[in-house]
């Protein structure tokens, strides 16, 4: 078959040929390609050695010398031009303890994970796939490149990678590959949180996350993280926007959110991503409020985004156990607060410190000291005005704070 390339590509890999080298797109955007995605990135991989490669292109980067790899920058992108190489042995069960260049194509491609990412194009769009890639593409099925066990012991990030590329493409791991990957599953024990985390993540982002269910088949899970085993994506997660925290949420529900929480410490996620996963998490065991002034203090305390990502949950049929019904009356009852929360939003209710009609300013004209009692005296006018937004009026709000601390003043 013969594939169409981007022209800034065809223009590199015309450069490198005209120089007297070979070069080819290689890797994850010739698979994408084949299947009719638009890649993410192009890279490219050549027999010039990387001195030969600053040589042709005014402008480059330096981003991985030590395996060979350029960045090409060319028409406002960058494009990895890496030198044809043979990795040496992995002692570490993760990265190449040395490489050496060799100007054979076969030798490079041989030392890849996957047959559907062992393919290469030329810039006349000819296709290389010497270990069955397209065929594997049409059959669904994720296949290592040689020996399968000696991938994985070569690197043990790849058996986490087999599962992801399952989930991202709908596709089967080949039987093979499968028991290599539970014969040596305990290596994953080599990798770092951080790597598990960022395919854990695009495996729960894509279209399939259930098929996270191969981790528990082929004995991954226990090697992932303390709480992993209460981690468990279903077909509703795939209903669900794409957002991160939304879906360890949901992929988390038989957690405690304390367990998330450490277990997204333990991954090394970021601190965003692990507090809103951790407060969805707990909304999901309190039921929906009930009424406009309940929908304003959730709103108030959690905010309008966490409040829609957790609607997105309960209308997936997560958290269904806090409701008090089920059902088409719960349907109903979504659908209600999602109109009231309109409502709100259009008359512009107040919400929030910053919304109320009076400040610390004013609350200090009336003798009301710095520090808690201010902190004190403000919060309580909002939880008044939550509860009735007619009420956020200043003078309405004066009154009531100066009768609140005269109160408190005979009270002492």
């Amino acid at each position: 078959m013969r594939m169409h390339l981007p022209e800034t590509v065809r223009e590199i890999l015309r450069k490198l040929e005209t120089a007297g080298h070979q070069a080819y797109a290689v890797g994850g955007c010739v698979r994408d390609s084949i299947l009719g995605k638009e890649p993410d990135d192009w890279d490219i991989t050549t027999d010039a050695r990387p001195e030969e490669v600053k040589a042709l292109f005014p402008r480059t980067v330096d981003t991985g010398l030590q395996h060979g790899t350029v960045t090409v920058l060319m028409g406002g992108e960058g494009y990895e031009v890496t030198t044809y190489r043979i990795d040496g042995a992995y002692t570490d069960g993760r990265h190449p303890d040395s490489i050496r260049f060799t100007p054979s194509l076969e030798e490079d491609l041989k030392r890849r994970d996957f047959t559907i990412n062992a393919m290469a194009v030329s810039e006349r769009g000819e296709l290389v796939d010497l270990f069955g890639g397209q065929e594997d593409l049409r059959q669904g099925c994720i296949r290592c490149v040689g020996d399968a066990r000696e991938r994985f012991r070569e690197d043990a990030l790849r058996m986490l990678r087999a599962v992801r590329f399952a989930a991202q493409l709908n596709f089967a791991i080949e039987a093979e590959s499968f028991a290599a990957i539970a014969e040596l599953s305990e290596n994953l024990k080599l990798v770092s949180k951080e790597r598990i985390l960022a395919e854990l993540s695009k495996l729960l982002l894509s279209d399939h996350p259930e098929k996270a269910e191969l981790l528990y088949e082929s004995g991954l899970a226990p090697q992932m993280a303390t709480h992993f085993p209460g981690f468990h994506p279903d077909y509703r997660t795939a209903t669900l926007p794409k957002e991160k925290a939304l879906r360890f949420a949901a992929a988390s529900e038989a957690l405690l959110p304390a367990e998330l929480a450490a277990l997204l410490k333990e991954l090394k996620s970021d601190r965003a991503t692990a507090e809103r996963a951790r407060l969805l998490a707990e909304e999901l065991k309190r039921p929906l409020p009930s009424g406009e002034a309940a929908l304003r203090k959730r709103l108030s305390a959690i905010g309008d985004e966490a409040f829609l990502q957790l609607m997105c949950l309960k209308e997936a049929g997560y958290g269904a156990g806090a409701e008090p019904c089920s059902g088409e009356a719960l349907e109903v009852r979504l659908a209600n607060l999602r109109a009231l929360r309109e409502g709100i939003l259009k008359r512009g209710d107040c919400l929030g410190l910053s919304d109320l009609a009076i400040g610390g300013a004013d609350l200090l004209a009336l003798g009301i000291p710095k520090g808690p009692a201010l902190g004190d005296c403000l919060r309580t006018l909002l939880d008044y005005v939550l509860e009735d937004p007619a009420r956020n009026k200043r003078a309405l709000l004066l009154a009531y704070a100066k009768e609140r601390q005269n109160n408190n003043d005979r009270g002492q």
